[in-house]
């Protein structure tokens, strides 16, 4: 039985990963819109994988005895400038969904619930990737700088790693 406590905390975590899932998603229309298929492909495939991690905060609230809510959501950015500023925001991004989960360990230690705790322990690894993933991706961008041949291949690297993901998760 999840405590009143971790219940609203656990639902705040829903809100941020079905964000997350937005945030993707406008990006990936962005690069769609300038052309861009392989950094389309995988801002889809993420924002379809932070979905996933949003339904699996709601199946465990439910499943534990609480009540998942499904809230409104702020409307993410529809432009963002250059490639190296859409990165730079989804790596912000996601140091700040590092930081609620952080926070959302903390206070199942608080309250002394281990289960929630160990569960969460998924989120934590995973978030891990998430940075440094976003990371080595910025700090390519930041390579190429404004070189639009760099910026065409970068764009084909990246389908490779939608390739590569696709073909993990199948395993």
């Amino acid at each position: 039985m999840l405590s009143k406590v971790i219940e609203q905390a656990l639902n705040d975590q829903i809100r941020v990963e079905a964000e997350s899932s937005q945030i993707y998603l406008a990006m990936a229309c962005w690069a769609e819109v300038q052309g861009f298929e392989g950094v389309a492909q995988f801002m889809y495939a993420h924002s379809d994988e932070e979905r996933m991690h949003m339904l699996k905060l709601v199946k465990f609230v439910n499943e534990r005895g609480g009540h998942a809510h499904i809230s409104d959501l702020k409307e993410p950015p529809a432009k963002f400038g250059s490639f190296k500023d859409m990165f730079q925001t989804l790596f912000d991004h996601e140091v700040v969904v590092s930081k609620t989960i952080n926070d959302l360990v903390h206070i199942t230690l608080q309250e002394k619930d281990y289960a929630t705790h160990n569960f969460l322990q998924w989120y934590v690894s995973e978030q891990i990737e998430e940075e440094a993933l976003a990371r080595n991706i910025l700090d390519k961008i930041n390579l190429i700088g404004d070189d639009k041949g760099g910026l065409y291949l970068f764009d084909n690297d990246v389908k490779q790693i939608v390739a590569q993901s696709a073909t993990t998760t199948q395993e």
